[in-house]
C-alpha cells in the first residue's frame, strides 16, 4: 500500500515505509518528501509535541487523504468568503500607523497617503536604522509619534527633525515599535517589517483593536497558530497587503459560504526561469538579484528565484483562507498580470489581473471595503491590447525544490512553518554574503526544518514562536558554516 501510494506521487522511496491501521511508520524519506505523497498527511501527534515520521499505535489509519481545514483548529481570518461591511463615512481622514517606513512596503505605503491626504493620515512611524529617509518622512507626514529600533541612532534622529514643529515623541527599540503599532489614534496598522521582528508589534496592534494590512509573512507563517485566535477574541480584521493573497481576498468578495473550491497562486518563476536546472550551479548573487518583473528587495528577490516566496505563500494563503494544503495550486506564470485566482465549487475561475505594482494591494487593504479612484497619470489602467499573451506552466520541481519543503512544513504546522521561515531568511543572508552557494539555500533550510522534527509544538505560546525563530537562524548558520561551498563571485 505505502509503494503503492509513493509510486503514484513519483517518489523514489527508501528505507522501511509502511501503512496500516493500528501500525507504527518508519521512513528514510527527508523531511520534504512528505509532501508529493499524493496529498496525503501522516498523523500520530503525540500530545502538544510531535515527531513527523513516528506514531504509536493508534486505532485509526496512520495516512488519512481528506481535507482537514486549517491545522489544529485554528481559526482563519477570512473562512473562504468575505462580505463587504456598510461603508461608513469618515469625519476626515484614516489615522494609520507604519511599520517599517524606510522599507518598500514602507515608502509604497506613504506614496498612497501622500496622493491621498483626504483618505489617509499618518500618526506613527518605525523604522530600523535609515535616519536620512525616516527624518524626510517625518518632515513630510508630521506624525506624533516615531521610533527607531536602533537606539544608537536616537539621537542623530533628534538632530535631523530639529526643525520640525510639532515635534514627534520618539522612542527606540523594540518597546518603540510596539508603540506605534498600538497609537491610540491608529485606526489601521500596516506591518512592513521583515521577519519574525514584525511578529510582537502586530501582537499589540492586535491586543490594541487596530486593524491589521498585513504585508509581514512572518506574522501569519511562524505565528499564525497564536495571532489568529488572538484576532478572532479581539473582533479586528487582517487585511492582505500581498499581491497575491489581496488577489484572493478580492476574489471571495461576496462568495457564498462554501463556494470556493481551490486557490491558485501565480509565480513569475523569478530569475532562473528560463534557466536549465544543470545551470543553477553557476549562479551569482547579482543573477539571483535580477527580477524580471519586479522591483523589489534583495531577500524577496531571492526568494523569487527559489520560489520560496510562493511556498511561504502558499502557508499564508492556508491561514488566511482556511484552505487545505490539497486544494492550494502553483502556476508559472510570467506576465505577472494575473496576480493568482480561485476557482468556485461550479468549477468557474475568478481571478484578479493588473500591472505589477504593489501600491495596489497595499492601497486595498487600506481602504476596504471602499475602493479609491487612482490617477492614469501614476497608476496605469491595464490595457489589454498592449499586455500581450497571459501563458503558464508548471513549476519543475527540479528547479524549485522549495516546493515540496513548504508544503511538508506547512502539512506539520506548529512551529515547523516558522522554522522553516526564520532558516530560509538566515540562508538567504548566507548567500547574499557570498558564504553558501545557491543550491545551498534550500539544503539548509531542509536540514533545520528536520532538525526541528522532534521538538515541533503544534499549538505555540508566543515565546515559544520566538524561540524557535531564534534557534532556527542559529542553527542555519551552524549549518550554512558546514557546507564548504560558497557563491561563485563575478569578477
Amino acid at each position: 500500500m505505502a509503494l503503492k501510494v509513493a509510486a503514484m506521487a513519483g517518489l523514489n522511496v527508501a528505507g522501511p515505509f509502511t501503512v496500516s491501521s493500528g501500525a507504527s511508520i518508519e521512513t528514510g524519506l527527508g523531511f520534504s518528501d512528505t509532501t508529493a505523497i499524493a496529498g496525503c498527511k501522516l498523523q500520530g501527534w503525540q500530545s502538544k509535541r510531535a515527531v513527523l515520521f513516528k506514531t504509536k499505535a493508534q486505532s485509526t489509519p496512520s495516512v488519512q487523504c481528506s481535507g482537514s481545514g486549517v491545522s489544529n483548529g485554528v481559526p482563519p481570518a477570512w473562512p473562504g468568503r468575505a462580505v463587504g461591511e456598510e461603508v461608513v463615512k469618515r469625519n476626515g481622514p484614516k489615522p494609520i500607523s507604519l511599520l517599517g517606513s524606510t522599507g518598500s512596503i514602507g515608502t509604497q505605503t506613504l506614496d498612497i497617503v501622500a496622493e491621498n491626504p483626504d483618505r489617509f493620515k499618518v500618526v506613527a512611524l518605525a523604522a530600523g536604522s535609515n535616519v536620512t529617509l525616516l527624518a524626510d518622512q517625518v518632515k513630510r507626514f508630521k506624525p506624533s509619534l516615531v521610533a527607531i529600533r536602533n537606539e544608537a541612532l536616537a539621537a542623530e534622529l533628534r538632530e535631523a527633525i530639529a526643525d520640525v514643529y510639532p515635534k514627534p515623541e520618539i522612542m527606540v527599540g523594540e518597546e518603540g515599535t510596539i508603540e506605534v503599532a498600538r497609537h491610540p489614534e491608529a485606526v489601521t496598522v500596516v506591518t512592513g517589517i521583515v521577519g519574525c521582528a514584525g511578529l510582537k508589534p502586530t501582537v499589540a496592534a492586535i491586543e490594541a483593536g487596530k486593524d491589521i494590512a498585513l504585508a509581514n509573512k512572518e506574522t501569519l507563517i511562524a505565528g499564525g497558530p497564536y495571532v489568529l485566535p488572538l484576532a478572532k477574541k479581539h473582533g479586528i480584521k487582517i487585511l492582505p497587503a500581498d499581491s497575491e493573497h489581496s488577489a484572493i481576498f478580492q476574489c471571495i468578495q461576496g462568495l457564498p459560504e462554501g463556494g470556493l473550491r481551490r486557490i491558485i497562486l501565480t509565480a513569475s518563476g523569478g530569475a532562473f526561469r528560463d534557466w536549465p536546472v544543470e545551470k543553477l550551479k553557476e549562479v551569482k548573487v547579482a543573477d539571483a538579484l535580477k527580477h524580471p518583473n519586479w522591483s523589489m528587495g534583495r531577500k524577496i528577490t531571492v526568494d523569487s528565484a527559489t520560489l520560496m516566496n510562493k511556498g511561504l505563500e502558499v502557508i499564508e494563503a492556508h491561514y488566511l483562507f482556511g484552505v487545505d494544503y490539497d486544494d492550494i495550486d502553483i502556476v508559472i506564470h510570467p506576465q505577472s498580470i494575473i496576480h493568482s485566482m480561485i476557482e468556485t465549487q461550479d468549477s468557474s475561475v475568478l481571478a484578479q489581473l493588473g500591472w505589477p505594482d504593489m501600491r495596489l494591494p497595499i492601497l486595498y487593504t487600506m481602504s476596504w471595503p471602499e475602493r479609491i479612484h487612482c490617477s492614469e497619470v501614476t497608476w496605469p489602467r491595464l490595457n489589454f491590447t498592449k499586455m500581450g499573451d497571459l501563458t503558464f506552466k508548471v513549476p519543475d520541481r527540479a528547479k524549485y525544490p522549495s516546493m515540496n519543503l513548504s508544503y511538508a512544513a506547512g502539512r506539520a504546522g506548529g512551529t515547523m512553518t516558522g522554522v522553516l521561515s526564520a532558516a530560509n531568511e538566515r540562508a538567504v543572508e548566507l548567500f547574499l554574503d557570498h558564504k553558501i552557494g545557491y543550491l545551498d539555500i534550500v539544503s539548509v533550510i531542509e536540514k533545520t526544518c528536520d532538525k526541528h522534527r522532534a521538538e515541533l509544538v503544534l499549538r505555540p505560546s508566543l515565546e515559544e514562536i520566538v524561540h524557535y525563530d531564534s534557534w532556527a537562524r542559529q542553527y542555519a548558520s551552524e549549518v550554512g558554516g558546514k557546507t564548504g561551498s560558497k557563491t561563485p563571485i563575478a569578477a
